[in-house]
């Protein structure tokens, strides 16, 4: 998944849950929860594909461990503890359903890292760094490249519906 994938996929799961469980909507802030969805791929996308791409030549290394989440769930809860800001809890939701929305239990070795060692499987790709990076961007025009990305359009789609919710509860506060 991308990111808009991540975004929506993210945001629709937080509040298709708020409607069954309306207090989850006053305890997670949803920009932290957004923030969250994609931290994984903010840290691990730079550092794996382009600038150490030579290295790691994955997106999928340190962002994308239980280790990771886990170190954000303990900040999170310091945070909370002292101060009462669920902003760091909120962030750790997101970055969790991130790993989940990636499937990252099929890959142990990343998924449980540093258990099984401390190498991160690589990717083997034709293009590295910056290449690869222009070379999505060529793909993306592509209709395969559509079709086995269905969760982008998804996530797109989701967060056109929320963000059109979302500006009709504001306006409807307004008018109060």
């Amino acid at each position: 998944m991308l990111l808009f994938g991540h975004l929506g996929v993210t945001l629709g799961i937080f509040f298709g849950l708020g409607i069954f469980i309306p207090r989850l909507r006053n305890i997670i802030d949803p920009r932290y929860l957004a923030i969250g969805a994609i931290l994984p791929d903010l840290i691990d996308k730079p550092i794996g594909e382009v600038i150490f791409a030579s290295t790691f030549s994955s997106g999928r290394i340190i962002g994308h461990t239980l280790l990771f989440s886990f170190l954000l769930f303990l900040i999170g809860l310091y945070l909370y503890e002292k101060r009462r800001d669920i902003r760091g809890l909120s962030l750790t939701s997101g970055s969790l359903l991130h790993i989940f929305e990636d499937q990252m239990g099929s890959d142990p070795q990343t998924f449980l890292w540093p258990l099984f060692g401390w190498s991160f499987p690589r990717d083997s790709r034709d293009y590295i760094g910056l290449e690869h990076l222009m070379q999505m961007l060529v793909e993306s025009f592509h209709l395969e490249f559509l079709q086995s990305h269905m969760t982008e359009i998804l996530g797109v789609v989701i967060g056109f519906v929320l963000a059109f919710y979302l500006s009709k509860k504001i306006v409807g506060r307004e008018e109060l």
